[in-house]
């Protein structure tokens, strides 16, 4: 009788185990899907932005006195769709790269919570506690590190065609994306598709300041506020995002730097400038000392709230909505 109770226990329990893991396996496709459409509003709104940024960030006084000079002479010169320029592997990365980076936050964070901040096995667990915001952080380094692998090559591609000031095309000289990546790979293979990688990965490190606050911010407005759940995403996506520029900001001039620098060999674009990190580095700060890891900063800045608020918005909203 023993022995027919406990099978009779054990059959009870796998219809128990069944839901739960097809609950997070819901939990994990929502957060790639999701990452999709934040992709597409981040890069509608921010692209423009982002143009201004890296000219700036990879010229002189010489040539931009400042980013209004930088928007007037661009479009000017080469249309309003010169703010648009190298915007193609942006689309497709940002679709490709958001999917990843908050499809993996989201199994980040449920992995770190259901096996560090509150293991099921801990005396103390408890299935309604939330994963704290330093455990956010944690997800985003981690999560960070993860998109950096697709991240690299679409960034160093559309810096290099941002920085092609010539109107016409047959004065450049990439064509397009797909020559840029075609003729980089043909001199330099793939260790020149993924040409500042490790510069990528550093600057992504500060995810942990962004998706940290992002939670905080949340939270507070959340507790302290009448804010709608949309609200509250939209409000603190944009604020945690300027949290996030204003701690990473050095390092993506200098990840820009090196991105933009010249290959040399068989491409025939001059003589390689920084073959490491630190080069990169000093060569801001002797050429315009402690403020040159700022300058961009402004657009970069103003960009930050409305592209990553939208992004926020739109993946939250889209999370709530899908099935699971």
């Amino acid at each position: 009788m023993d022995a027919s109770l406990k099978e009779h226990q054990q059959q009870a329990a796998v219809p128990t185990a069944a839901p739960v893991a097809a609950q997070k396996a819901a939990a994990n496709y929502k957060g790639f899907v999701a990452g999709v459409f934040s992709g597409i509003a981040k890069l509608t709104v921010g692209h423009p932005f982002d143009t201004i940024k890296v000219r700036l960030q990879t010229t002189d006084a010489s040539r931009f006195s400042g980013p209004l000079q930088c928007v007037t002479q661009t479009i000017r010169n080469e249309g309003i769709l010169g703010l648009y320029k190298g915007a193609s592997p942006p689309l497709v990365g940002w679709m490709f790269m958001d999917s990843v980076m908050l499809g993996s936050l989201t199994v980040y964070r449920r992995l770190l919570r259901d096996n560090l901040f509150n293991p099921p096995w801990h005396p103390l667990h408890d299935p309604a506690r939330p994963l704290p915001s330093h455990g956010h952080g944690l997800a985003g380094i981690l999560a960070g590190t993860t998109v950096s692998f697709i991240a690299a090559p679409v960034e160093h591609v559309k810096a290099r065609l941002q920085i092609q000031y010539a109107a016409r095309k047959e004065e450049r000289m990439y064509k397009g994306p797909i020559d840029c990546v075609k003729k980089v790979y043909t001199h330099h293979g793939i260790r020149g598709v993924y040409h500042g990688l490790g510069a990528t990965m550093l600057f992504r490190s500060f995810f942990f300041f962004w998706w940290g606050t992002y939670d905080v911010f949340s939270k507070w407005m959340k507790q302290y506020t009448q804010m709608s759940t949309p609200a509250i995403n939209f409000w603190a996506g944009g604020l945690s995002a300027q949290v996030f520029w204003l701690t990473s900001y050095p390092s993506d001039v200098v990840k820009q730097r090196i991105m933009t620098d010249n290959l040399g060999g068989g491409l025939g674009d001059g003589v390689r400038r920084f073959p490491r990190w630190r080069d990169a580095a000093v060569a801001v700060y002797r050429e315009n000392g402690a403020k040159g890891y700022w300058r961009g900063f402004l657009p970069c800045f103003l960009r930050a709230f409305p592209a990553n608020a939208m992004a926020l918005l739109v993946f939250e909203g889209v999370m709530r909505s899908l099935p699971g």
